[in-house]
């Protein structure tokens, strides 16, 4: 979204829609997003039902700034410091102990917070306009192909989302690569648009 503006009007809809429990698909660096208030436990169920997604499975997060992720988490390692220098904002999501203040029913009981900066203008915005975070797991429904473009994504989710804000046609061709940093040393669970080659260098490793 070239044109993007925090003043457009599609955008002003989806920041009233979403501060007051509403659920979303919106543009990221890599696919359409499916996204709510991390903090409203009814968005969050509802995003758990629109999708069909395992309750098992944790929910991960976009936010504004690290400042936001430092007060969702509990520790902030070396190794987080030294991969969010080289990678953020940008396809890298980090595995972090929550904090207690996060509801348990988005990271699925681990006590792990999966959690990137996205360089998307529009993601950020909306992680920003909702206190700093904003849920972002794919736009698709479980066990189908992200989507990137609003004509990929399942009309069932659509119609089941309160607003959805175009950005065109996405050019991420692969998902976030994912790194747990909550056990040492670090472990790999995703290689995607980050090769792992780059990730063990960025650790010094």
């Amino acid at each position: 979204m070239d044109s993007f503006s925090i003043c457009d009007p599609e955008i002003r809809k989806a920041v009233s829609i979403l501060a007051n429990g509403g659920i979303a698909v919106y543009p990221t660096e890599t696919f359409y997003a499916l996204g709510g208030d991390p903090y409203n436990d009814s968005a969050v169920n509802r995003i758990f039902d629109l999708k069909g997604r395992d309750l098992a499975k944790p929910l991960p997060l976009i936010a504004s700034d690290r400042w936001s992720i430092l007060r969702a988490v509990s520790q902030w390692p070396g190794s987080a410091e030294a991969l969010a220098k080289v990678f953020w904002p940008g396809p890298l999501t980090l595995l972090l102990p929550a904090s207690p203040s996060m509801s348990p029913l988005l990271h699925a009981h681990t006590g792990r917070l999966a959690v990137r900066i996205s360089p998307h203008p529009v993601a950020r915005h909306l992680a920003e306009a909702l206190g700093g975070l904003i849920i972002s797991t794919s736009a698709n429904l479980s066990g189908e192909p992200a989507g990137r473009s609003l004509g990929e994504i399942s009309r069932v989710l659509l119609d089941g989302v309160d607003v959805v804000v175009s950005g065109g046609e996405l050019e991420g061709r692969q998902p976030s690569t994912i790194v747990d940093l909550t056990v040492i040393p670090p472990r790999p669970v995703r290689e995607g648009a980050i090769p792992w080659e780059e990730i063990r260098r960025a650790l010094g490793s």
